[in-house]
C-alpha cells in the first residue's frame, strides 16, 4: 500500500539537524531550506502524496515504508522564492511510532495525513497532532492532508471535520488525491507560503 521510495535525493548531501527555514550559507529571505516530516496511519497514502509530488509518478503496487524514507524537492514561488524541500516519510505502523519523534524533531513542517474514508485515520492524525503539540519544534507549520479525495463514494470524514479540527489547532486544511494528483502541488505551494521568512538584520 506504499508508494514509497526508498531512492536518495540526487543531489545527495546529507542533512543533519537542519532546522526551520534555512540555507547553510545563512539565512537568505529568498532561498529557503526545510526539513518536512509526513506522519499519518498506514495507508493513508503519505508516500504517494510525496512521489506524486517529487516524482510525478503513483504506483499503487510499491511496497510499505519502513521506518521512514527520505527525498526533497525544490519549488519556485511567484515571488521567485525557492524553497527546498527535505522530506522524511515516516512509516504509519503501530510499531514504528516510537520512532518517529527522530524524524519530527527539528522539523520546520509537519503534513498529518488521513484517509477520508477512515474515521480510524482521522483519530489517528488527530493522535499525531497533539505529539506535535507537545514535542514539536516552536513554531511548526502544520498542514492537515485529507487523502484519497478521489474515494467520495467511501467518503466518512466529512469536509467540514476537517476544516474544523484544522482551525481548533491553528493548522491549515486541504484534501489531495494522490492518484488523481489532485490538489497534491497546491499542499506543498501553501506550505512554503506560510514558513516563516528569516529577517535580513544587517
Amino acid at each position: 500500500m506504499g508508494c514509497s521510495s526508498s531512492l536518495p535525493d540526487r543531489s545527495s548531501r546529507r542533512s543533519t539537524g537542519l532546522n526551520k527555514a534555512e540555507n547553510s550559507e545563512g539565512p537568505d529571505a529568498k532561498n529557503l531550506r526545510v526539513k518536512l516530516v509526513l506522519l499519518g496511519d498506514s495507508g493513508v497514502g503519505k508516500s504517494c502524496i510525496v512521489l506524486r509530488f517529487v516524482h510525478g509518478q503513483f504506483d499503487p503496487t510499491s511496497k510499505v515504508t519502513v521506518g521512514a524514507s527520505f527525498l526533497s524537492q525544490t519549488i519556485a514561488l511567484q515571488d521567485s522564492t525557492t524553497v527546498k524541500f527535505e522530506i522524511w516519510d515516516t512509516a504509519g505502523q503501530e510499531r514504528y511510532a516510537a520512532l518517529a519523534p527522530l524524524y519530527y524533531r527539528g522539523a520546520g513542517v509537519a503534513v498529518i495525513v488521513y484517509d477520508i474514508t477512515s474515521p480510524e485515520s482521522f483519530t489517528k492524525a488527530q493522535y499525531w497532532v497533539k505529539e506535535l503539540q507537545k514535542h514539536g519544534s516552536a513554531g511548526i507549520v502544520m498542514a492537515l492532508v485529507g487523502n484519497k479525495a478521489d474515494l467520495q463514494e467511501k467518503r466518512e470524514v466529512s469536509v467540514q471535520d476537517g476544516i474544523d479540527y484544522a482551525e481548533e489547532n491553528g493548522m491549515f486544511f486541504i484534501e489531495t488525491s494522490a492518484k488523481t494528483a489532485d490538489n497534491i502541488n497546491q499542499l506543498f505551494e501553501e506550505i512554503a507560503k506560510r514558513l516563516p521568512r528569516p529577517s535580513s538584520s544587517s
